[in-house]
């Protein structure tokens, strides 16, 4: 938080040397990039940013766009990777599966219980292992507890009417869902999205039998 409050502006900066000890960190000055348009993406990183650090939820605090107190912006993911990519000693944030399919260098980051993790499908997944999951689903799982669990994750959301009025569309839709969340989940990895836990597809399972098509519900007694 504190490179982005603009407090931490070198990257052999002490604090950095204390948290990467056999590391040789250069004297670089550090460029801090960030979205320039609203997005999903900046509400769960400055979310993260809020839960770790007093001064980030006071000053700019959490939100699609926020008043960013340092750094150059880029307009979506390609843009803040176009920054990274051409300045020297820049740091910004894009989602895993872009990190990942362009081959982006991504961070370690001390979970809720004090490790290290690494940003990865499998860390992701860890973090929504243990998540309090609401009826409306409303749930942030930044600064998760639970090993393994990286810091920085989030849930990629369907908004489905809860009862459908065409029969043969609602059928199929809340059949395909449940398809999505148990065999679907084979062909998330490949895709660069994390697999939902176990406690997180029963949450839905229960969710898609209470929903219904003209009143009547579809997969209570199928499923």
């Amino acid at each position: 938080a504190r490179i982005y409050l603009g407090k931490v502006t070198k990257w052999n900066d002490a604090a950095l040397k204390n948290d990467n000890p056999t590391a040789k960190l250069p004297d670089t000055a550090i460029t801090v990039a960030h979205r320039s348009d609203g997005s999903g993406t900046t509400n769960i990183f400055t979310d993260y940013l809020s839960k770790v650090s007093p001064d980030w939820k006071s000053g700019p605090g959490k939100g699609t766009s926020v008043n960013w107190p340092a750094g150059l912006g880029g307009k979506g993911n390609e843009g803040v990777t176009g920054l990274v990519k051409q300045t020297e000693g820049a740091i910004g944030y894009v989602e895993l599966a872009y990190a990942n399919q362009n081959k982006l260098p991504t961070a370690e980051l001390k979970s809720h219980d004090g490790q290290w993790a690494k940003a990865s499908l499998e860390s992701v997944s860890a973090a929504a292992a243990k998540a309090a999951i609401p009826e409306d689903y409303r749930v942030s799982i930044t600064d998760q507890p639970g090993d393994g669990a990286y810091p920085i994750a989030a849930f990629t959301y369907l908004l489905v009417y809860r009862d459908q009025q065409d029969a043969a569309k609602g059928s199929a839709l809340l059949n395909f869902i449940w398809w999505a969340v148990h065999d679907g989940q084979k062909e998330a990895a490949a895709l660069d999205y994390a697999p939902l836990p176990k406690p997180v597809v029963e949450k839905v399972e229960q969710t898609l039998k209470r929903m219904t098509v003209n009143g009547k519900p579809v997969l209570a007694s199928s499923k």
